[in-house]
C-alpha cells in the first residue's frame, strides 16, 4: 500500500513539473514577443509612430529620431529602420515658403577605421533608403516623418556606428540629430 501511494506521488510531481515548465515557456515565449515588438525597428511609419516623434518634439524641437536612447541596435544580416520627424518651426513668409532638406553622414568618418575596420562609405553603403531627400514642403507648425532604411551585411564587424541627420531649410543649416547604430 506504501509503494501504491509513493508512486501516485512522484506520479503527480512529475505532471505538476511538466505543467509549470510548460507554463514557464508559454510565458517567456509572450514576455519575448511583446519586448521584441516594442523593439523600435520600424518598417513603415504609421500614426502612432508619428504621434510619438510628434511628443519628442516637444516646444522647440526641431528634429526628432524615434529611438530608445538614441541607439538602434542590429545584428548582422538584418534589417532595421529608424524614424525621424522634421518640424516646421520657422515663422512669417520664410515658413510658407520653406523647402527642406536631409543627407545622413557618419560623424568622425576619420576614427571609424581605426574602430571598426570599416570606411566611411562602406557605413554609409548600409543605407539602403532614405539616406537623403531635397524638396520637402511642410507647412508651418507641421511635421512630417521619413524613414531611414539600414540593411547590414552578414559579414559586417560588431561596431557601433554614430550618424548625423543634417536638416537645412532654403539650403541653410536648420537642424541636425545624432544617433547610434551599434552592430551586435
Amino acid at each position: 500500500m506504501r509503494k501504491k501511494g509513493a508512486i501516485e506521488l512522484s506520479i503527480g510531481t512529475i505532471v505538476i513539473v511538466v505543467l509549470a515548465m510548460s507554463m514557464l515557456i508559454l510565458g517567456l515565449i509572450l514576455v519575448k514577443s511583446i519586448f521584441s515588438g516594442s523593439s523600435q525597428n520600424i518598417k513603415q511609419i504609421n500614426q502612432g509612430v508619428r504621434d510619438k516623434i510628434n511628443k519628442l518634439m516637444g516646444e522647440d524641437k526641431k528634429v526628432a529620431v524615434y529611438l530608445q536612447g538614441q541607439e538602434a541596435t542590429i545584428s548582422p544580416g538584418e534589417s532595421y529602420g529608424v524614424a525621424f520627424g522634421i518640424k516646421n518651426r520657422l515663422r512669417g513668409s520664410a515658413g510658407q515658403n520653406a523647402k527642406f532638406s536631409y543627407k545622413v553622414s557618419v560623424v568622425n568618418p576619420d576614427k571609424l577605421e581605426k574602430r571598426c575596420g570599416i570606411d566611411e562609405s562602406e557605413a554609409l553603403g548600409w543605407i539602403v533608403a532614405g539616406d537623403s531627400e531635397d524638396e520637402i514642403k511642410i507647412s508651418p507648425s507641421e511635421l512630417t516623418t521619413r524613414l531611414i532604411k539600414f540593411n547590414i551585411d552578414e559579414n559586417t564587424p560588431l561596431c557601433t556606428v554614430r550618424f548625423r541627420i543634417s536638416v537645412e531649410a532654403d539650403n541653410k543649416p536648420y537642424a541636425d540629430e545624432i544617433f547610434d547604430l551599434r552592430i551586435e
